[in-house]
């Protein structure tokens, strides 16, 4: 949780400064335009490489070392074999697939002394980018003729289809293509996806955690926030399922990684899969975030969290259980926090309102115009009023109803409900038995009934006494008038007589669906889910769908009205989960009045915070003491200093957690991990003098892996570089390696010959 003196600090920080004049840090650039667009402001900012070296579909380029991890993160290339960088966090859940109360690699940390210990993670995936294209004419043709937004989306589905298959025909890889700018064009991604990752090392939690939630999302910042897995491939270097058989991945390219460090003002570029962001919304969505949205989710999961984290400190069994859950959570209740004030600090509605302003006079000077664009901004603020009351709902329903996991539970089993009760065919109720045993089984790997009920009985509460009787579903009404509103006596009534309490309960009651009897309609738990599912389907989801179409529909015009508007501007698009670069400088800020943070962050910071004894997130291991007592940082160490994170001005949002840093030589010196506090508004609206992302620092990360895990095979197959003469590209990781030393090449026969390589 955070603490108060520092919510009162940072609530003294955000006082009203005003958006300045866009610079070039701002933005999630696609690739393929970088040329066309970037590359010569790029350069001026002290890039050496060019456009082609970073994106190019003819020759090996920074592209071939990026990859989409798991679909949810970004991961690199950091050795000919296959190596994978990437996030503490990003790995953290395959890292609690393989712990146990006995083998607790979430604390303990874990490393690989040798391939044969690399451990496979059934479902993780590493995804590389083949090429890009733009789609735009081939997608959209034939929609001038669609009646409805329905019938143009239909339209463009189907050409989306027909483009993909005829990209990709006779060959292993896949085709994504999605819009951009609101529909007003596509581009299609032609994806390559190995299957065998395998985990190597991760370190323990408390140097990829440190600061846990008490520093998420703050500078300055401590954290080794990293992990290392491996891809395998199959005959021909292509991918394949898991097999015990299969090689080492040889990337196209990996990247070089700098032991030269950072100086502030460097030029760095942040590669990798954003997720989403929603830079061009009007005031009155942003006042919705704002006013009411945040401010109901931050509620809800912070008391989970609440909840969750006394459970946790209680057993070890449910600690484990629920880390990777603990974290996702606590992740975007702080997150919201900080973008809620960030959008006041940058006076984000009152700047949007300025636009639209300007739009309004731009549109009004000219009859064409007037045409076009002249009810946009009524028919915005008319659909958003059609969302009162909506939003909220579904808010709670998603946060809370749902947020509850038994609930959730009974909900993925209403399709076979409805077969039971229709009577299919024994086949089709065969499968879905199947799907809901292999899906009940993971469920149950990390649940813990007793945290759930409390969870239930609070969040419900939340719901029930938040929203309007008028928004309830139909089951408050029993819980009203048979428990008075006491949703702790609900909660007892339903975990004592729900068969969604345990996996033996599910599993008889799956075993009694498949001979044909109807066990669940009487179940409360699922009433509960189906009461809110109902609810959802018939009063929220019509009028948010509906809206929603309008919405895209006045975003697109939006949007190319905005580009014709301000057409010397360079627009870029949302992001999307796919490819983009972004770049800035390694910059300092300040975060209030007569505070200035310094760029970067050492392990003396480390050794400051575990002394405080503050919070327990600051506990560090015995052996990382050593090494700083004994300034055992070998050639990691800068000026008797060990280095740990810095920061940069790019631009950056979930989904960039994991993506390389790179400086200007296509050289690797830090893993971005996170964003500063004041800056989490950068979703919705960019404020240059307060948005930085938090990398983890190269040599910290090879300083925990040789010096603190003893893993120096792993380093020993990675190419370190120097680049303190050098200006010129070194894409080509083979003409950049480090000369080793007599006492390298005697050390790395040792240690070859210790691990069996």
């Amino acid at each position: 949780m955070i603490s108060k003196r520092i919510l009162s600090f940072f609530a003294a920080a955000f006082l009203s400064i005003g958006i300045t004049a866009a610079r070039p840090d701002e933005g999630m650039w696609l690739p393929m335009l970088l040329k066309q667009l970037n590359e010569a402001e790029m350069q001026k900012k002290g890039m050496k490489l060019t456009a082609e070296d970073i994106y190019s579909v003819n020759q090996s380029s920074l592209k071939d070392a990026i990859v989409s991890f798991g679909g949810f993160c970004t991961g690199e290339m950091i050795s000919p074999e296959g190596l994978l960088l990437t996030n503490h966090h990003c790995g953290y859940g395959a890292v609690q697939s393989h712990s146990t109360v006995e083998d607790d690699y979430l604390t303990d940390g874990f490393w690989a002394m040798n391939r044969a210990q690399e451990l496979p993670n059934q479902g993780l995936t590493a995804t590389f980018i083949v090429r890009m294209e733009d789609v735009t004419k081939d997608i959209l043709a034939g929609t001038d003729a669609a009646k409805t937004e329905a019938e143009r989306e239909s339209i463009i589905q189907r050409n989306i289809s027909k483009v993909g298959k005829a990209a990709t025909a006779g060959s292993h890889y896949d085709a994504v293509i999605k819009p951009y700018f609101y529909g007003n064009e596509y581009y299609m991604y032609i994806t390559e996806t190995f299957k065998d990752v395998r985990l190597v090392g991760a370190p323990p939690s408390s140097i990829g955690k440190f600061g846990g939630d008490t520093d998420n999302w703050m500078w300055p910042r401590h954290t080794g926030d990293f992990s290392l897995f491996r891809v395998y491939a199959g005959p021909n270097n292509e991918p394949a399922d898991y097999s015990p058989d299969n090689k080492p991945y040889k990337p196209k390219h990996h990247l070089p990684i700098s032991l030269s460090g950072i100086q502030e003002k460097d030029f760095t570029m942040v590669f990798g899969f954003p997720g989403r962001t929603n830079e061009y919304l009007t005031s009155q969505a942003v006042k919705e975030i704002y006013e009411v949205s945040n401010p109901a989710k931050i509620n809800i999961r912070e008391t989970k969290l609440n909840i969750l984290d006394k459970d946790m400190k209680a057993s070890a069994e449910v600690r484990i259980k629920y880390a990777a859950k603990y974290a996702s959570i606590a992740n975007y209740w702080k997150k919201w926090i900080g973008e809620n004030r960030g959008i006041r600090k940058a006076n984000a509605i009152e700047e949007k309102q300025k636009l639209e302003q300007q739009f309004a006079g731009w549109v009004a000077a000219d009859p064409s115009r007037k045409a076009k664009y002249g009810n946009l901004l009524a028919e915005f603020e008319k659909n958003y009023n059609a969302l009162e009351g909506v939003t909220i709902s579904r808010d709670y329903i998603n946060e809370a109803a749902f947020g509850v996991e038994i609930v959730k539970l009974a909900n993925n089993f209403t399709k076979l409900q409805e077969q039971l009760a229709q009577k299919a065919p024994q086949n089709e109720i065969d499968a879905q038995v199947a799907r809901l045993e292999k899906y009940s089984a993971e469920f149950f790997k990390d649940y813990n009934a007793p945290s759930d009920k409390k969870v239930f009985a609070a969040l419900l509460s939340l719901y029930y006494n938040n929203i309007d009787q008028q928004l309830h579903p139909t089951a408050f009404a029993m819980v009203r008038q048979k428990h008075k509103g006491d949703f702790s006596t609900y909660a007892d009534d339903v975990f004592k007589n729900s068969v969604f309490t345990s996996e033996a309960g599910v599993k008889k009651a799956l075993a009694d669906a498949k001979a044909g009897k109807d066990v669940f309609k009487n179940d409360p738990a699922f009433i509960l889910a189906s009461s809110i599912a109902d609810y959802y389907r018939v009063n929220i989801m019509p009028t948010y769908t509906t809206v929603n179409d309008n919405l895209n529909l006045l975003y697109r015009t939006y949007m190319a009205g905005l580009r014709e508007m301000q057409s010397d501007k360079n627009f870029y698009p949302d992001a999307n989960s796919t490819l983009r670069v972004a770049y800035g400088v390694v910059e300092p800020y300040e975060p209030v009045d007569g505070v200035k943070y310094k760029y970067y962050t050492t392990l003396e910071g480390i050794m400051e915070k575990a002394a405080s004894g503050a919070a327990e997130d600051y506990a560090i291991p015995a052996k990382l003491r050593e090494l700083y007592e004994k300034k055992d940082y070998g050639r990691y160490g800068m000026n008797g200093e060990m280095p740990v994170g810095f920061i940069a001005s790019n631009h950056t949002t979930g989904g960039n957690s994991g993506s390389p840093v790179i400086n200007a030589n296509g050289q690797l010196i830090g893993t971005n991990f996170d964003r500063n506090w004041e800056g989490t508004m950068s979703d919705i609206v960019y404020n240059p003098n307060q948005v930085r992302n938090i990398a983890v620092d190269a040599r910290y990360m090879l300083f925990i892996v040789d010096k603190f895990a003893g893993a120096g095979h792993l380093v020993n197959e990675m190419t370190l570089v120097t680049d303190d003469t050098s200006g010129l590209p070194q894409v080509d990781a083979r003409k950049t390696k480090e000369k080793p030393s007599k006492k390298d090449k005697k050390r790395k026969k040792k240690e070859k010959a210790e691990v069996g390589q």
